[in-house]
């Protein structure tokens, strides 16, 4: 909720919060929405049921689109662009966000129509990094992949039947766009021919593949000490 209120791009409208999650929210944040402090109890009907809260329920709008090349600002540190091919799970696409925040990556390029939608499940488990990540929404993975090489991204399929470690996909200090696939189908195949090289996270034979943000955590930790 920190960081939705922090961002100025964010749309908020109302909030309910309990007078402890007042204080940790703090009374300048809270001043940019009309908010009322309430107990947990009422706090919890106003959210879907089962939903986990901390004391805060906020309501606001989605985060319009933004333009991919606008969101790639220069810099002297490598850029590392995520491109989510398909990836559904709310809890995953938040846990790759979260990710995502902790290691600098410039944006997250998702598809409009096989990408879960901005809902508090996935702000939860994003955990403030869905207001601190840029994510572009586009309609074809492959025409962005394309708009990336152009922008000068060296694009990388991470898959388990990749031709070289990530390591060595990566040698040099340009700038990447790494592609991560559905746990169920993994990277379609238009969209891999669309990369420039296909790499694997080395792992020893017992376990076969990785939950998609766990591969994601491991991959942007490689290309960030390489």
């Amino acid at each position: 909720m920190k960081a939705a209120l922090g961002n100025p791009r964010r749309k908020v409208k109302r909030c309910l919060v309990t007078s402890r999650a007042a204080e940790e929210v703090g009374t300048k944040l809270l001043g940019r929405v009309r908010h009322d402090i309430t107990d947990a109890d009422t706090v919890g009907r106003a959210l879907p049921p089962g939903a986990v809260h901390q004391g805060v329920a906020l309501l606001c709008e989605p985060l319009g689109r933004r333009d991919l090349a606008d969101m790639l600002t220069p810099s002297e540190r490598r850029r590392i662009v995520l491109v989510l091919d398909q990836i559904s799970d709310p809890h995953n696409a938040g846990a790759i966000l979260r990710t995502a925040a902790a290691f600098g990556v410039s944006a997250v390029v998702v598809q409009d129509r096989n990408s879960p939608p901005e809902s508090g499940a996935l702000a939860k488990a994003a955990s403030g990094a869905l207001d601190i990540v840029p994510v572009v929404s586009v309609v074809n993975i492959s025409r962005a992949l394309d708009e990336l090489q152009k922008l000068g991204f060296w694009r990388i399929a991470l898959a388990g039947d990749g031709e070289s470690a990530l390591k060595d996909a990566a040698t040099d200090n340009g700038d990447i766009a790494l592609v991560l696939g559905s746990e169920g189908s993994g990277i379609r195949r238009l969209v891999r021919e669309h990369c420039d090289a296909a790499a694997f996270v080395p792992m020893d034979s017992v376990m076969e593949s990785l939950n998609v943000s766990n591969a994601a955590a491991i991959a942007l930790y490689e290309l960030r000490r390489s």
